[in-house]
């Protein structure tokens, strides 16, 4: 029986093992990306070059996070914006209240089990993405008659594709089974999350991508698709969450002498879903509306409770920004960071406050309208403030206006400002602190120089905009510290990151615990909310695929 036969008849079992391999793509890229149901190619016609491609572009389909009929995929959002997010101190869960979504609530005050349905679907999504890297692997592998000038392009596509999601997998879940293209049985899918040390399943990840980087070409004609040096970009964030300062700064600093990328001069645009592509996105889950696919699943269905509300937009009204969000964005008259304070009107401010969250009084995007706290869902639980930065306006051709109200907006897995960041983060240890001053300010003169948000109908700033470079040398390593990851904060705000980067700086639970206590002083919803240290850094494994496994070969996460 030759290999796609075998992965034909061990299909089933698979999908009991670690989630459903979906018989139909749900394609969520560009143009480039055609959808085509694998349910009408014969097996046996699979290792034909073009079915191969459509094995390609399942691979790429799974990465919005929607991987069956059922529109959940805010339970398994590609923006992580439940996990990464309103797990930290950005954000509030939202909606109407803490039943809405309930699982979220419980994951918010981090009463956490391994049954929560969105801890489970992440999972069975991401290694539905394995899977199909995998399975399309496989088939380019085994092909006699593929493009032998693009066999060394797709395959590092895949490799790529593979690496992201078994990052994104070592990232939320810590602890998993690691399963390669050569899986081809139904014992060679029974892996259990205890068989490879934490540096061997790093080792597992970096391979994939170094072997994508050598395999890439330096352009791809179709956006979306990975090159040469996304791959070192990828590198770059893989090596930092290991703490491999120097291999984090030698990576970053390939990737800027590439003149591939650079940020764009304004702030706002680069969250306008026509510059997805730009210079600043170096690597994104390419969405699309209106184009044919059913409920428009190819868009930003991960993140379609984000609604805001209004007389503009439905009112699902989750991924709410905090009040200690808002706060950290206080400057004082010589525009710099005020930490540790209380916002209060006539402050001065970080201008990508109001480009990043919705406050009442202040214009929303280029409506016609100032966002008011009446737009906001259960406003005495979560407050008056809403998402800004990732919405798209009502009045671009790139919002959905009926169901499921989604926009095309990419989602940005990696932009340049954050690449700039790591590279600031792994000189402050590598104790060039002017260097990481200096590599900081490029992000800061960006958000400094930028357009602010105006009143409307006039040129006025809305409100009180104060911000400057750092120009004073930097001398010490704690302060230094506390200010690039201050920077990512502001910089990154609502993108899905901030819970992560706690936890790889090891701070977590200090800094959930201290938020916890302030804020359920005004959000009475976080009353019952503790972070346990040594468990709550990462998710519970599925309790259904610890179920389905010899407990031999498998364990929990610490203290779940």
């Amino acid at each position: 029986m030759d290999i796609i036969m075998k992965l034909q008849s061990i299909k089933h079992t698979i999908n009991i093992l670690l989630g459903g391999l979906m018989l139909s793509t749900a394609a969520c890229n560009g143009d480039y990306l055609e959808e085509v149901p694998f349910g009408e190619v014969a097996p046996d016609e699979m290792s034909k070059s073009q079915n191969i491609e459509r094995a390609i572009v399942a691979s790429y389909s799974i990465l919005n996070g929607q991987f069956d009929g059922a529109s959940s995929a805010f339970n398994s959002p590609a923006s992580n914006w439940s996990f990464g997010d309103a797990m930290s101190d950005d954000a509030y869960k939202g909606g109407g209240g803490t039943g809405d979504q309930n699982q979220i609530h419980q994951m918010e005050i981090f009463n956490i089990n391994p049954t929560i349905t969105d801890i489970s679907r992440k999972w069975l999504a991401l290694y539905e993405g394995v899977k199909r890297t995998n399975y399309a692997l496989s088939l380019l592998l085994e092909s006699e008659e593929f493009d032998t000038e693009l066999r060394d392009t797709r395959e590092g596509e895949l490799r790529f594709l593979r690496g992201h999601f078994y990052f994104e997998l070592k990232k939320i879940y810590n602890n998993v089974p690691f399963i390669n293209e050569q899986a081809t049985t139904v014992d060679d899918y029974y892996v259990g999350n205890k068989a490879l040390s934490e540096e061997e399943l790093w080792a597992q990840i970096e391979n994939d991508f170094n072997t994508a980087y050598n395999l890439l070409p330096e352009d791809q004609v179709d956006a979306g698709r990975p090159n040469k040096i996304t791959a070192k970009a990828y590198l770059a964030k893989v090596y930092i969450f290991q703490k491999k300062w120097q291999a984090t700064l030698d990576a970053a600093n390939e990737v800027m002498a590439s003149g591939k990328y650079t940020l764009l001069l304004n702030f706002r645009d680069v969250f306008l879903p026509e510059n997805d592509n730009s210079e600043e996105i170096i690597f994104a889950v390419q969405h699309s509306v209106n184009d044919g696919q059913p409920s428009n699943y190819n868009g930003s269905i991960g993140d379609r409770l984000s609604a805001p509300g209004g007389p503009y937009y439905p009112q699902y009204g989750f991924h709410r920004p905090s009040q200690n969000l808002i706060n950290s964005y206080e400057t004082n008259a010589e525009g710099m960071p005020v930490m540790d304070d209380e916002l209060s009107a006539g402050d001065f401010l970080d201008p990508r406050l109001d480009h990043t969250v919705a406050r009442p009084g202040i214009p929303y995007l280029d409506l016609p309208i100032n966002y008011e706290a009446s737009w906001a869902r259960d406003l005495a639980t979560y407050g008056p403030y809403g998402p800004k930065k990732r919405i798209v306006s009502a009045l671009s051709s790139y919002q959905v206006e009926t169901w499921p109200y989604i926009s095309a907006l990419n989602y940005y897995i990696i932009r340049y400002a954050d690449l700039l960041l790591w590279k600031a983060e792994a000189q402050v240890e590598l104790g060039d602190l002017e260097g990481a001053r200096e590599t900081t300010n490029l992000v800061r003169a960006r958000a400094a120089n930028s357009q602010v948000v105006t009143k409307l109908e006039s040129n006025e700033e809305a409100d009180n905009y104060r911000l400057a470079t750092y120009e004073l040398s930097w001398t010490n390593a704690e302060q230094a510290r506390d200010l690039v990851r201050l920077e990512r904060r502001l910089e990154l705000a609502m993108e899905g990151h901030r819970f992560f980067d706690l936890v790889r700086w090891g701070i977590a639970a200090e800094t959930m615990n201290s938020y916890i206590e302030k804020e359920k002083e005004i959000r009475s919803h976080l009353v019952n909310a503790n972070f346990v240290e040594g468990k709550h850094e990462y998710f519970p494994i599925p309790q259904s695929y610890i179920d389905m496994m010899d407990p031999d070969l498998v364990e929990q996460n610490p203290n779940y």
